[in-house]
């Protein structure tokens, strides 16, 4: 993918540089009639004060001068479509450069949290941060409007769309190591872009891993790989559950993020929304970085303003 963004990428510069170099062409070949054509004005000129012996040398100048307007004229029309087609590749050249920075942006976002946020995690043996509130998912709808937390009630988070599937049993991938080098190896299948084969390390690792600090990122991970592949339903389904079994998980405000936006894509706007609104009263110390991206999710999705 990435190589024939690249190879795109080099054929529109490669466009816009052969467009600079016709528009030059033509504009040294104007400069060059239009000096012509001022000496064969100015002989015109003179003929036309020695008298009727001239006429026949007159007239051939003015013929002369005829075909150079002509030509100026064409060479006008073609500078007029080199300037319009290069104005048409200079757009297209500037929406993909702006669509390579977004992507950029969000792949650099998940390596980071892939390689210095989990490790974190591993490496430190702390006790979880308690947020504010209890230690389940909060009711959202109501969260916002009252100011005691309550028991999350899991009909509040019913996407008609997210339809859990009992899945078939698969063959066993993850390498027969500690949890930490399983789940290593799991996210690092997300690195090389091979989200069939990390949906199912992921999986098995929480199902095998369910109670491990690590299984609330796993299920997040796990979540991602169908988010990637533009697979909604699997994935609201899948923030749903890192949503209600690990609301204390370091992934648990973007999980909470993306539940949101994939519930917004469904069509769930209203619950959607919601999720996106109660981010920053779940989660006060989420990374800004979080807090700005609900808040241009909310923008994008049209969300009303709440409390």
């Amino acid at each position: 993918m990435r190589f024939i963004i690249f190879i795109f990428s080099f054929l529109l510069i490669f466009s816009t540089a052969r467009a600079d170099e016709k528009l030059n062409q033509v504009l040294k070949e104007l400069q060059q009639i239009k000096k012509d054509m001022q000496t064969l004005e100015k002989a015109v000129y003179s003929q036309s004060f020695k008298g009727s012996g001239k006429t026949q040398a007159s007239g051939s100048l003015e013929g002369a001068l005829t075909r150079q307007l002509v030509k100026i004229t064409e060479l006008e029309e073609q500078m007029q479509k080199l300037t319009a087609s290069h104005e048409e590749v200079m757009f297209s050249f500037e929406q993909l450069n702006e669509r390579l920075n977004k992507t950029q942006k969000d792949n650099e976002l998940r390596l980071s949290d892939l390689e210095t946020g989990d490790v974190k995690q591993v490496t430190k043996k702390t006790k979880p941060k308690q947020f504010p509130g209890t230690d389940k998912p909060q009711n959202l709808g109501n969260m916002v409007v009252q100011k005691e937390p309550e028991q999350q009630q899991t009909s509040s988070i019913n996407p008609a769309s997210v339809v859990k599937i009992e899945e078939p049993e698969v063959k066993e991938i993850l390498p027969k190591k500690s949890p930490e080098e399983q789940y290593k190896f799991a996210t690092s299948l997300i690195k090389v872009g091979d989200y069939d084969q990390a949906e199912l390390a992921l999986r098995e690792f929480v199902k095998k891993n369910s109670k491990h600090k690590l299984a609330g990122n796993a299920q997040y991970w796990y979540a991602e790989t169908f988010y990637i592949r533009q697979l909604y339903h699997d994935a609201a389904a899948a923030y749903l559950d890192g949503y209600q079994k690990y609301p204390q998980s370091s992934k648990g405000p973007q999980n909470l993020l993306k539940l949101g936006v994939t519930l917004s894509e469904l069509g769930e706007k209203d619950q959607g929304c919601q999720m996106l609104d109660g981010i920053k009263k779940q989660y006060p110390k989420a990374k800004q970085s979080v807090i700005q991206k609900a808040k241009y999710e909310k923008k994008k999705y049209k969300c009303p303003s709440i409390g």
